[in-house]
């Protein structure tokens, strides 16, 4: 990873930086997210297959939202000057 001081001799503003890192966190956070749904989605399928079609649509009803939240935020981060 590069120093700060590096980026900062490079031209790239502390903006910038901050930009990325939080568009990152975000990005992370709702892959993270996304993930433990997909987890609680198979074992609560695996313990009652009869309704594993009614927990995958909640499943992805959730993701959705999650994508739509995530997005908010890196357009946020984005449009911080």
């Amino acid at each position: 990873m590069l120093p700060l001081a590096f980026l900062l001799q490079a031209g790239i503003s502390l903006g910038t930086i901050g930009k990325a890192i939080g568009a990152a966190v975000a990005a992370f956070a709702a892959a993270f997210g996304i993930g433990k749904i997909g987890q609680s989605s198979l074992e609560a399928g695996a313990r009652q297959p009869e309704q594993a079609g009614h927990y995958r649509m909640t499943a992805i009803i959730i993701s959705a939202l999650i994508e739509g939240a995530c997005l908010f935020a890196i357009a946020v981060c984005m449009l911080i000057k």
